[in-house]
């Protein structure tokens, strides 16, 4: 059973804050009922998670991701006998923006240590002040750039790999709301439309290696690429590749074993 103060986390990152100075925005409530609410600069009280400008606002589908990541692990898919018993699940967070993925998993999963990883300077102080705030003593928010994590040795350091990085195309810009365009920062949202799987590549090249075996890797995909995206996956030599529709009927999720 989740307690309140996780409850009162998932329902405020994940549906109703964002900072845009002032302006209107649509955010969704906890039971994802469309309202219509005048947000401006959010500043930390002592009980309310907070999103300013300068990273990704959360959308409802990465509170889908985390459900599902959630089930797995109380399955304990993805986590060996031994650390079990160790009581260490590792979990790592990649572009991990305000931080409500490593943070929300970090407080839901038991024995956890969650690693949130970014290379946004505003995106880091925002995920360190809300590790804070959450009280979220067993995650910690690192800088490290997601193109290289080719230069990084971590054979096997990992149960469960997550991210949500950047994937709207150029392209895909002239069908975005305007508040979209003008409040969320571009090198959260876009890619090259030559390269619409640039992150994916280089995050998965890294877990092939990265996770244990037996762990698992999950992906928040652009639903245009589902295709793409498992069979570079199945390039990588990932196994039992799942891909997850979210409540509005897009292939938005998508898991993928390390044998």
């Amino acid at each position: 059973m989740m307690n309140m103060k996780k409850k009162n986390y998932l329902i405020l990152s994940l549906s109703l804050l964002l900072c845009m100075s002032s302006e209107t925005s649509y955010a969704n409530t906890g039971g994802k009922k469309r309202v219509k609410k005048e947000v401006k600069n959010i500043i930390p009280t002592g009980s309310n998670y907070v999103i300013v400008k300068g990273v990704l606002i959360p959308r409802p589908e990465t509170a889908e991701l985390c459900e599902w990541i959630e089930k797995d692990a109380t399955e304990n898919k993805g986590i060996t006998e031994g650390e079990k018993k160790e009581n260490a699940i590792r979990i790592l967070d990649i572009c991990t923006g305000s931080g409500c993925i490593a943070i929300t998993l970090g407080l839901d999963i038991g024995d956890s240590e969650v690693t949130g990883w970014d290379i946004s300077e505003d995106a880091l102080k925002i995920a360190q002040g809300n590790v804070a705030l959450l009280d979220a003593g067993n995650v910690k928010i690192e800088y490290q750039d997601a193109l290289k994590l080719a230069e990084t040795s971590d054979a096997g350091r990992w149960n469960i790999i997550v991210s949500n990085p950047p994937y709207i195309c150029e392209k895909e810009k002239v069908d975005m709301e305007k508040n979209v365009l003008e409040h969320e920062p571009g090198i959260a949202l876009f890619v090259p439309d030559e390269e619409p799987l640039k992150f994916y590549r280089a995050i998965a090249e890294y877990a092939s290696s990265a996770l244990k075996s037996g762990g698992a890797l999950y992906f928040e995909i652009n639903p245009i690429y589902e295709k793409e995206t498992r069979e570079m996956l199945e390039g990588l030599g990932f196994k039992a590749i799942d891909t997850k529709e979210d409540a509005f009927g897009k292939q938005r999720m998508m898991r993928a074993g390390k044998s």
